[in-house]
C-alpha cells in the first residue's frame, strides 16, 4: 500500500495524521526486502499499520494489515497469560510443586519443579525436544501430551531449579499437561475461552501442524526471489504452548493492551508476568522485559521476539505509557534488519 491508500486506511482506523503516517511508511519502505506487516500504536490506539508484499506468493495474495502470522516463541508469552488467568481463578499456584498437578510425573523432580521455574526457563529441565525437532520426519508427529512429556520433558535436571537459565522448549510440554489436566480442557479451547472471545480477537488462535492450512495465514518462505520457496516447520499440538499461537498485528496490539494496561489479569498476575527472574537474560515469565534507550531516554518495555520456519516477529511495548511496535515477516527476513526496523519505528512514535 502506498500514498493515499495508506493514509485512508490509517484515518479509517482512527489513526495518525498523514504526515505521521508517511514517516512510519518511509521507515518501512527503507527496510529493503521487508515483506510483512508493521504496526505502531499507543495504548489501545493504532497510529499506523501497513502490509507490504505478498502473504501467499503462489496464489498472488497481498499482505494486508490483518494477515495472520505464526508468532513462534511469543506463544510462550501467550501461554503464560493463560496460566496466570488460571492462577487468578484459584486453579493454579505458580510456586506449588508440579507433582500436585501431575502426580504421574517422575516424583524426584516433580517435587522440585514449579510453574514459575518452568515458565522462566530456570527449571533445569533439559531441552530434549530440540534434538527430536531436528529430524524433519518427526516435526509434525502428534502424540498424547503426557506421552510427549515422558519422551521429551522427563530427563534428569541439568541444574538445580532457580540456579541457572536454559531456553528449553520442554518446559512448555509440562506446563501444557498441567493446564489441560487442571482445566479439563484442551489448550486451544482455553485460549479461545480466556483470550480470543473475551477480547474480540478476530485473527488469533492455536494451530497444529503446518500453519499454511489456516485461513488468512501468511505462508512462510525461505525467500521470495527469484522464486518463492516455502519454509514450513510444522508444530504438533503437544508443542502448542512453545510455538503454536497465531495472530495478526492489530489483534496482538489489542491483547497487549488488555494484558499490560487493562483488566485481563489481576495486578498480582500482571506484576508476575513483567518481573524478571533471570536478570542476566532479562527473562520474566514466557518473555523478556528490558530497559533500553527508546525515544531518547531509558524506558522499560515488554520485549517479545519469535520465529519459526520462514516467520520472524517482534513486539515491543513500553510499560509506562503503552507505546507499541509490532512487526511480522514471513520470508526469513534478516534478524538484525528486523530489530533495526522495530527500534526505528518505536523511536519515531516519540517524535510525534
Amino acid at each position: 500500500m502506498h500514498g493515499l491508500k495508506i493514509v485512508t486506511m490509517i484515518l479509517a482506523l482512527g489513526g495518525a495524521a498523514p504526515c505521521m503516517a508517511q514517516s512510519y511508511h518511509d521507515l518501512v519502505d527503507a527496510s529493503k526486502g521487508f515483506n510483512g506487516v508493521a504496526l505502531v500504536g499507543t495504548g489501545g490506539h493504532v497510529g499506523f499499520v501497513e502490509g507490504v508484499g505478498r502473504a501467499d506468493a503462489a496464489n498472488g495474495v497481498p499482505m494486508l494489515p490483518n494477515t495472520r502470522f505464526e508468532t513462534g516463541s511469543v506463544s510462550k508469552w501467550i501461554a503464560s497469560i493463560v496460566i496466570l488467568k488460571l492462577v487468578d481463578q484459584g486453579k493454579l499456584d505458580l510456586d506449588a510443586p508440579i507433582s500436585r498437578y501431575l502426580p504421574d510425573y517422575r516424583a524426584d523432580t516433580g517435587a522440585r519443579l514449579t510453574l514459575r521455574r518452568l515458565m522462566s526457563h530456570s527449571s533445569g529441565v533439559p531441552n530434549q525436544i530440540l534434538a527430536a525437532r531436528k529430524d524433519p520426519a518427526a516435526r509434525g508427529v502428534e502424540m498424547d501430551q503426557m506421552e510427549a512429556v515422558r519422551r521429551y520433558a522427563s530427563g534428569d535436571l541439568a541444574f538445580a531449579p532457580g540456579t541457572a537459565w536454559d531456553y528449553s522448549h520442554s518446559n512448555w510440554l509440562i506446563a501444557k499437561a498441567i493446564v489441560e489436566r487442571v482445566s479439563g480442557k484442551s489448550y486451544a479451547a482455553l485460549v479461545d475461552r480466556l483470550l480470543v472471545k473475551p477480547l474480540g480477537l478476530k485473527d488469533s488462535g492455536v494451530y497444529r501442524g503446518d500453519s499454511g492450512a489456516v485461513k488468512g495465514m501468511a505462508q512462510g518462505y525461505a525467500g521470495l526471489d527469484p522464486e518463492p520457496v516455502r519454509k514450513p516447520n510444522p508444530v504438533p499440538d503437544f508443542m502448542a504452548m512453545a510455538g503454536g499461537y497465531y495472530t495478526s498485528a492489530p489483534d496482538l496490539m489489542t491483547l497487549m493492551n488488555a494484558v499490560l494496561d487493562g483488566k485481563l489479569l489481576s495486578s498480582a498476575s500482571r506484576r508476575a508476568l513483567t518481573t524478571t527472574l533471570m536478570a542476566d537474560q532479562h527473562y520474566a515469565l514466557g518473555g523478556r522485559v528490558r530497559v533500553e534507550r527508546i525515544g531518547g531516554r531509558e524506558r522499560e518495555a515488554a520485549w517479545e521476539d519469535g520465529s519459526n520456519g520462514g516467520f520472524r516477529m517482534l513486539a515491543r511495548r513500553v510499560l509506562a505509557d503503552g507505546h507499541t511496535v509490532i512487526v511480522f515477516t514471513n520470508a526469513s527476513f534478516d534478524y538484525q534488519k528486523l530489530g533495526d526496523l522495530g527500534t526505528a519505528l518505536l523511536d519515531a512514535s516519540y517524535a510525534h
